[in-house]
């Protein structure tokens, strides 16, 4: 694989990443901790056990193939009433152990923080939640850079309501507002905006203005989008911020490319279920008609209580579509008992398939029988789904997913929203959240119909994974962001050796 800039061993750039401990995140930062290395750069993961265990196999083969790269485990503190093991915030994580596992990550503060003098990288990139990141890199007198979560979209979004406040000019949280100042004119409610900007005291605004006020201080930000996808919003991100940003996306299809890649991504490494396997999955797929089957999955930290569970069921049996679930977390009791039922039910029919936790995504988006998503507009979803060439029923709950949304129904025209009108803390719900199985249905009867605009949804969909997949080839928006990015942190570390050779 080719190294930018200087060759020799004394000039190879060496790298620390530090993830943050929720899936969402962890999986991106590691797969661009992965290209880095791809592409000559001497990288370690700082990680703790359980978290290191999620992608210690790709490592491993990455590892095998000559590239200089490792983890290097950190032990998890303990914490009174925190479960050994419980280090990673996702769907199964009881409310009461985040605040726990949060605990046990600031206190971890003093050991990467010892780990980066050890190590003596050439520079850091640590996720958007580690904002202390930039002071400790400040100190080594090298770079940091931070990975932002979500679409450039979604955070010139929300820099909008930050600087011009539209949402508080609004008298209800029911009537739409103008997003000021953005390319493209787009309406919101109050009631779907992240609770922070209704709510001045509420804790995630302090978490994020300290995250933005790291990132002024930064050498730059990545995003693992890509240009072709939101670059009028990458051009107004950089414009409004007056920040260095590179895009560096699709990354799941750019560092997984074999395989072995795609099924074990993200994945630590357990025995499968009996008949519920790769070869179950595969084997219903296989049997089905090309872009027949609707992938549903809402991503690692989506817990539905029974009563909305009832709906999707139902909206999707009701559908007469071929479908296959992922249903990452039921609680036990009513909840699971239900969707065992109707997975027995339609596994008799031969119209669906559950797989239950885990799913390798990248294998099932890209395989011909899938023909449309639906999803919770998480990041990683999205661009995978896209990157796949398939058009998108979308769902936001929370975080940014509400913008994401925006992009893909209002600005892209690749996606058909099920009508999801409030915003909500994170497994959060109540009756006035509950999607019925009509608006399920309706978006997922448009958007498989094969009607014309279906059609048109498909074709535009289409020419944005083509533009996706020569994002990261030679010469390509995502390739030279990356080799701009290694050549500059080349330069700087010459830069600095000659200073100390003076």
């Amino acid at each position: 694989m080719e190294s930018f800039g200087v060759d020799g061993e004394s000039e190879m750039l060496k790298a620390i990443f530090l993830p943050f401990i929720s899936p969402s995140h962890l999986v991106p930062v590691v797969d661009i901790a992965r290209i880095f290395a791809m592409y000559g750069v001497d990288v370690t993961i700082l990680i703790t056990p359980a978290n290191a265990a999620v992608f210690q196999s790709s490592i491993d083969r990455d590892s095998s193939r000559g590239r200089s790269i490792r983890t290097h485990v950190i032990k998890f503190p303990q914490i009174d009433g925190l479960p050994e093991g419980m280090e990673n915030i996702n769907s199964s994580t009881p409310r009461d152990m985040t605040s726990k596992i949060m605990e046990g990550m600031s206190i971890l503060e003093g050991k990467f923080r010892q780990a980066f003098r050890d190590m003596k990288p050439d520079f850091i990139v640590s996720d958007m939640f580690y904002p202390w990141t930039v002071d400790a890199a400040a100190e080594l007198g090298i770079p940091r850079l931070i990975y932002v979560g979500g679409t450039y979209f979604a955070h010139c979004a929300m820099h909008s309501l930050e600087q011009f406040e539209p949402h508080n000019k609004v008298g209800s949280d029911d009537e739409s507002f103008l997003l000021t100042g953005l390319p493209h004119e787009l309406e919101m409610t109050r009631s779907q905006i992240p609770i922070r900007f209704r709510d001045p005291n509420h804790r995630m605004g302090y978490v994020m203005k300290t995250v933005k006020e790291s990132e002024k201080k930064c050498y730059g930000s990545v995003f693992k989008s890509f240009h072709e996808f939101e670059g009028v919003y990458e051009e107004h991100y950089k414009r409004v911020t007056g920040t260095k940003s590179w895009n560096l996306g699709p990354i799941s299809s750019w560092v997984n490319q074999d395989p072995s890649d795609k099924a074990g991504r993200g994945h630590a490494k357990e025995e499968e279920q009996e008949g519920k396997g790769r070869e179950g999955w595969l084997a219903w797929l296989d049997s089905k008609k090309e872009e027949s089957v609707l992938y549903v999955c809402f991503g690692s930290m989506n817990n539905f209580p029974t009563s909305q569970l009832v709906e999707i069921a139902h909206a999707l049996e009701d559908s007469g579509r071929d479908f296959l679930w992922v249903v990452s977390n039921v609680d036990e009791g009513e909840a699971k008992g239900f969707v065992e039922e109707f997975e027995k039910r339609v596994r008799s029919s031969n119209k669906g398939y559950l797989i239950w936790g885990w799913a390798p995504q990248l294998l099932i988006l890209e395989h011909p029988a899938v023909g449309a998503v639906v999803t919770h507009c998480g990041m990683n979803t999205v661009i995978e789904s896209v990157d796949a060439g398939l058009p998108l029923v979308t769902w936001p709950m929370f975080s940014e997913q509400f913008f994401n949304e925006k992009l893909l129904v209002d600005v892209l025209k690749i996606g058909v929203a099920v009508g999801a009108k409030k915003w909500r803390d994170w497994n959060e719900f109540d009756d006035e959240v509950l999607v019925k199985r009509e608006d399920i249905g309706k978006a997922i009867a448009l958007l498989m119909s094969g009607g014309e605009e279906s059609l048109e949804i498909r074709k535009r969909v289409k020419a944005l994974s083509a533009a996706a997949k020569k994002a990261t080839q030679v010469g390509g928006s995502s390739y030279n962001s990356l080799k701009e990015i290694i050549e500059e942190l080349k330069s700087l570390k010459l830069q600095k050796l000659n200073r100390n050779v003076a």
